[in-house]
């Protein structure tokens, strides 16, 4: 019977390498983009609809990927490819989107809202075959092992990408001013860095990493116990109707999750601008730099945790773990709604980069026992509804739920609040996004009360 080879740690690694740089734009879009939107002119009732754009692109796009990459075979493999298409869209998308006032000065609100789904739809291009291209090249023995590498890389990208505002003010001596219409110069710079970084970390798989030709493939598959190699592939319509009961079940999981997480993505940078607030007026600037500080705090205890977790899953099982993961992640959130003061919202954010570690690792690595290999791209794409429905409905009730804690945490409801000030205005929000964080940790308690229905094979 033939398996497939054992690979050494650093050929693991460089499966997933790329996606580190891919996580570095994905980190600079959630910690910046709704501070982006803001500037260009949104308001905090409407930022939840723009932030569909996510999930909204990897729910049509991870799909379609994921089948295409099953089927193709060239010279770079199959799923390598696509990988390398994705991060150039990406690259040219990073760029772009500090400059939606100079591209479109008329409406630059509106271009913010399209060079983001143009990013989104792009990051999700080079995302989704990371995820097959482990399913792919690694054995179930090795599985946990390489979707913990890709934690681990996926944290450490997004560190990168939180901080690089920082660095860029204080290290390269960019202005972290506010300027109306526009984005921060310090911001600006750190899209950039991050779209250089992005291309040549993807290079490093694509060069490095060297896919299994057909043949091999399938006598790999047929030897786990999959699909017979001559059966014909089934169509994707096949496939989400044999899903298994598995990814259901961890599907309710992630909904929890995700939303919580959505939540997170969305208000933050409200919540933290709280603690900036003085008499004088907002200090915007200095609270999105904190918002990127907070956002790479969280991947940071997300690694470490990630080193252990192959261990951890070994002793105790990975349903343990991820139950776990997911209640720090309910203290977490809960914790940082009550925090007033920018240094101590760093200790709620370790316990959210608990979570982040398991939802990142924990469902792949159950769900990637119950799939047949061979359809794996289109299986993960599929899977990937769990991250985007969730969103989506967050999304689409995000503007309801910010009108409705309005009128009951902000005296005098809306009709008051658009004849605050600035500063008012800024307490006002502030107060919505703790309620915003209550109803996220109650969502992460609920997962991880979920996962305890997962039947793992």
């Amino acid at each position: 019977m033939k398996q497939k080879p054992k690979l050494s740690f650093w050929q693991i690694w460089n499966l997933s390498f790329g996606f580190l740089g891919v996580q570095i734009g994905y980190s600079l879009q959630n910690s910046n983009t709704s501070g982006l939107l803001k500037s260009f002119g949104a308001d905090l009732s409407s930022l939840s609809l723009f932030w569909l754009a996510a999930p909204l692109a990897g729910l049509v796009v991870q799909p379609i990927i994921g089948m295409f990459s099953d089927g193709t075979w060239t010279k770079l493999g199959r799923r390598r490819p696509y990988i390398l298409f994705g991060a150039i869209i990406s690259t040219v998308a990073l760029f772009l989107m500090p400059n939606c006032p100079k591209l479109l000065a008329f409406a630059p609100l509106l271009m913010g809202a399209l060079v983001f789904l143009f990013m989104d739809l792009s990051f999700n291009v080079t995302m989704q075959p990371f995820r097959a291209l482990v399913t792919d090249m690694l054995d179930d023995s090795q599985k946990t092992q390489g979707f913990v590498v890709q934690t681990f890389l996926i944290n450490l990208g997004s560190i990168i990408g939180a901080l690089l505002p920082l660095i860029m003010t204080h290290v390269f001596g960019a202005s972290d001013a506010e300027v109306p219409g526009h984005a921060p110069q310090h911001v600006a710079w750190s899209y950039y860095a991050g779209a250089a970084i992005l291309f040549l970390s993807v290079l490093v798989t694509v060069f490095k990493v060297k896919e299994y030709p057909p043949k091999e493939f399938a006598e790999y598959s047929a030897t786990e116990g999959e699909a017979s190699p001559a059966e014909p592939k089934k169509s994707f319509w096949q496939l989400l109707k044999t899903t298994p009961k598995t990814m259901i079940q961890l599907g309710v999981v992630q909904f929890f999750s995700w939303a919580a997480l959505f939540l997170m993505w969305n208000y933050l940078q409200p919540l933290v601008t709280r603690a900036f607030i003085n008499t004088d007026g907002v200090l915007n600037g200095e609270a999105q730099t904190w918002t990127g500080v907070l956002n790479a705090v969280y991947p940071v205890s997300a690694c470490i945790i990630s080193l252990l977790m192959t261990r951890l899953a070994t002793k105790y099982g990975n349903k343990t773990v991820y139950a776990l993961c997911l209640f720090c992640g309910a203290i977490g959130y809960a914790s940082l709604a009550f925090c007033t003061c920018k240094v101590a919202m760093i200790f709620p954010m370790i316990f959210v980069g608990i979570a982040w570690a398991g939802v990142l690792a924990m469902p792949y690595s159950i769900l990637s026992r119950a799939i047949d290999a061979r359809s794996s791209g289109a299986y993960m794409g599929i899977f990937n509804f769990t991250v985007t429905i969730p969103q989506i409905c967050m999304g689409l009730l995000g503007g309801v739920m910010v009108s409705l804690l309005r009128g009951v945490l902000v005296p005098g409801g809306k009709a008051v609040y658009e004849s605050l000030d600035v500063v008012s205005k800024a307490q006002a929000d502030s107060t919505v996004a703790v309620g915003m964080f209550i109803i996220a940790a109650i969502f992460m308690a609920l997962g991880s009360i979920a996962v305890r229905f997962v039947k793992e094979k």
